[in-house]
């Protein structure tokens, strides 16, 4: 701090980066199941503390209530960041750390959700229409399939792509977006072995 109590400049981004990641620890799905005396989403199906998870208590508005707030808590902090002007690179850096709070989140012993609703948030501030894009990815994979975890796998890998050709003024962003892609993927490995082995619970699917 300087003598007139400000935090210095060069730490700004350090302070925006920091406190995203610490709003994206914050996991909706289980305490949206606690206000409400639903059992926690980790232990159930896929162990995920996420909104597909919340939806197999049989809630489904407990599911939209926790779906919202990992949107939200994705968009939130990227959208103050564009409105405060700050550097294309904290942007960007912002919205990685927002998304990696809800993978890794500190509250929770580092053990999170796999990300897909953080990152359309993060997406949807970055541009809505990127945003729009990977949801009506995510509509039609999962309308065809009625699998959620090939619907969000499809969304991923198309969303660099979209960025490319959306933002490819804006490298930092499209760099972002793909960090993302390829986590979110990652993440959804243990699906991915399960859709090619033909075990995966889909929606109105029986294994």
């Amino acid at each position: 701090m300087n003598e007139l109590g400000f935090v210095p400049v060069t730490l700004i981004p350090v302070v925006w980066i920091v406190a995203a990641y610490l709003l994206g620890s914050v996991a909706f799905g289980i305490i949206v199941s606690k206000l409400f005396g639903l059992p926690d989403p980790r232990t159930v199906g896929s162990g995920n503390p996420g909104a597909t998870n919340v939806l197999r208590s049989g809630k489904k508005w407990a599911a939209a209530l926790t779906l919202l707030g990992d949107v939200l808590k994705g968009w939130l902090p990227v959208w103050l960041a564009l409105q405060s002007n700050m550097l294309m690179w904290v942007v960007a850096s912002v919205g990685l750390a927002v998304f990696f709070g809800h993978l890794y989140p500190i509250f929770y012993k580092f053990k999170g959700g796999k990300g897909v609703a953080t990152a359309l948030g993060v997406m949807l501030a970055i541009s809505p229409l990127l945003g729009l894009a990977a949801i009506v990815t995510w509509i039609v994979v999962f309308a065809v399939s009625r699998f959620s975890s090939l619907a969000a796998i499809a969304a991923a890998a198309l969303a660099p792509v979209y960025a490319w050709f959306l933002l490819s003024a804006y490298k930092d962003y499209v760099i972002a977006v793909a960090v993302m892609a390829v986590m979110l993927i990652w993440r959804h490995r243990g699906n991915i072995q399960k859709l090619l082995a033909g075990t995966e619970s889909g929606f109105g699917k029986k294994k």
